[in-house]
């Protein structure tokens, strides 16, 4: 039984909002250099407002060498080159805000670039003003049995952590002798938050974007900024091999409640945090965004999309159904008194969603479709990864040269030097299903020469099959996954039970079926998708009390679906959501 109705729920914009993230250097190139920029996104804002979004998560445009695509930051402050100016970033403000599109940036705060100022300075000397502004440490002279990377005196890294990109988390620098952490890329040199001044340099960099009249964050990595003690201790640390003590450190919560209190309280914001790690509990997340929390609006889990991941790259694992619902099902109801859920299943750091959960070959358009019903349907704020209103399907990367994302080529080239594997085509198959870049292809406005992306050569390979599944061709074509988006989109601002309304997963057991009701007060929906390219027998369970007689259609990805909910079959990844009055699950 619904413990809401629609005068008792704790309204707020960014619950009831659609996020569109954009990632800029594969969206729209404007000037012909093979890279996307921020005048490219202005010209596409009316294609935005059409699909009918309200926010824009930007990734980062900030002044950066590239190392990961944006994500080494080398002046906060300032835009990069590529991307165009801040006079041009000033019109897409303004631009989406006359639609009524909010704008969050990327706040990259675990780490800086290693050309950024504060760590010049700091690699200076050991006495620099800036030197506690990054983790340096001495290594370890006791290293028997230590096989791996050393310094030139035979030193080895303070202690045996991997970065999350492949090879040491430690970095030797010869001018200062000394060690420092990067948990990424080595060009990726982690921020020292033990440090109150860095605190204060994170907040004002905060405090000025928002002046310019930005509507909030998304924060990447942000569980990681509390080093465990054998980090932040000044004596040698022990010779820990668990990088898992990073993960929600010993100070986290501190650091996020002083970041609410001084920068983001008193403020309407949406405000997400990336929660790095494999299975972080219910009460945890509570921490975080729960009333009585640390203030952030929502979090980035990753537990789903590490259902199907064995290890390395191109290590894949077994998964069902069953696995996927049970992840949300626990977050559903999880955070359903306190709290409240992202819903997302790609971005730019995941594989493309049709290739991933549905099916990208026969039924790419229906479980395109399915895949956003989902989304749209359950409590919470969904997530649209550009290109995938379009049913847009991971790349045949042919060859390692392909690829550009670090997370695939130090991992890879790492394991040929070192014996591991013997050619690309050995796990070429496994990076077409995991390798990040599967999401940074070109978005397909056209059918045309490079996808209608760019003039010029464009920075990374384009998907081939631009000439079927593109813009153009979609907003033709009334039966395509983007109008069937746009209807999704709509639904959400026409029915409160679609964005307030409790959830009640049916069926749990079912290995093709994943149903579910909501409801808010008398109002209910029924929710029934077909995970399977086979026919699926539904029956109604006789706990759903409702008005069986009453049901309509709300949406559904086959065009002649019927209205009786007591019984039917459904199609291969056909989904259906019905709207139901009068009854309450038991």
């Amino acid at each position: 039984m619904s413990s809401h109705t629609a005068e008792d729920v704790n309204r707020a914009w960014w619950k009831e909002a659609v996020v569109y993230q954009i990632y800029p250097r594969s969206f729209n190139d404007s000037d012909g250099d093979g890279i996307g920029d921020i005048p490219g996104i202005v010209e596409k804002l009316d294609y935005l407002d059409e699909l009918g979004i309200d926010v824009v998560w930007l990734n980062p445009v900030y002044e950066s060498p590239n190392a990961d695509n944006g994500y080494d930051i080398a002046d906060y402050r300032a835009i990069m080159d590529e991307f165009g100016t801040m006079d041009d970033w000033e019109e897409l403000l303004a631009g989406l805000h006359e639609r009524d599109i909010r704008l969050i940036m990327d706040l990259v705060v675990n780490h800086t670039s290693d050309e950024h100022e504060w760590f010049r300075k700091s690699r200076e000397s050991t006495d620099s003003d800036y030197r506690d502004y990054y983790i340096w440490r001495r290594g370890r002279t006791d290293v028997d049995g230590w096989t791996g990377h050393k310094g030139p005196e035979g030193e080895a890294p303070p202690n045996e952590w991997e970065s999350f990109f492949g090879g040491p988390a430690w970095e030797y620098d010869e001018a200062t002798g000394e060690w420092y952490l990067h948990l990424f890329d080595v060009k990726q040199p982690d921020l020292n938050w033990e440090n109150p001044e860095v605190r204060d340099e994170v907040f004002d960099m905060m405090e000025w974007w928002l002046e310019k009249g930005i509507d909030g964050f998304r924060m990447d990595v942000i569980n990681l900024v509390s080093k465990p003690e054998s980090v932040t201790a000044h004596d040698p640390p022990t010779n820990d091999s668990d990088l898992g003590g990073t993960i929600d450190g010993p100070r986290i919560h501190e650091y996020m409640r002083e970041m609410n209190d001084r920068v983001l309280a008193g403020r309407d914001l949406l405000t997400v945090g990336e929660m790095i790690g494999d299975g972080m509990p219910i009460d945890e997340a509570r921490t975080y965004v729960g009333e009585d929390g640390d203030g952030l609006s929502m979090l980035f889990h990753f537990e789903h999309v590490l259902l199907d991941r064995a290890g390395r790259i191109w290590e894949t694992a077994e998964w069902d159904l069953t696995d996927l619902k049970g992840v949300f099902s626990k977050w559903q109801y999880g955070l359903a008194e306190d709290g409240w859920n992202s819903l997302y299943l790609g971005n730019h750091d995941q594989p493309r969603i049709v290739s991933r959960f549905g099916d990208d070959g026969e039924y790419r358009r229906e479980s395109a479709k399915l895949l956003g019903t989902l989304l749209h349907t359950l409590q919470g704020t969904p997530y649209v990864y550009q290109g995938e209103e379009l049913g847009i399907t991971n790349c045949p990367f042919e060859s390692l040269d392909e690829f550009r994302d670090v997370e695939t080529l130090n991992p890879v080239r790492s394991a040929l030097d070192g014996g591991e594997i013997d050619s690309f085509e050995e796990v070429k198959e496994g990076l077409w299903a995991n390798s990040r870049d599967n999401a940074r292809t070109p978005m397909q406005w056209t059918g045309g020469e490079n996808a209608g992306f760019t003039d010029g050569e464009p920075w990374i390979k384009v998907n081939p099959n631009c000439r079927e599944v593109n813009v153009e061709a979609a907003r033709a074509d009334a039966d395509s996954v983007w109008h069937y988006y746009r209807d999704l989109i709509r639904l959400r601002k026409e029915y409160d039970v679609i964005v307030y309304g409790d959830y009640d997963l049916l069926l749990s057991d079912h290995e093709k079926i994943w149903a579910y009701t909501r409801t808010l007060g008398d109002e209910r929906l029924l929710v029934a998708l077909n995970f399977s390219s086979e026919e699926a027998a539904f029956d109604l369970p006789d706990r759903v009390d409702a008005d069986r007689d009453a049901a309509e259609l709300l949406i559904g990805n086959y065009g002649d679906a019927g209205t009786d909910v007591e019984s039917f079959t459904l199609r291969p990844w056909e989904a259906r959501v019905y709207y139901l009055t009068e009854g309450h699950a038991a």
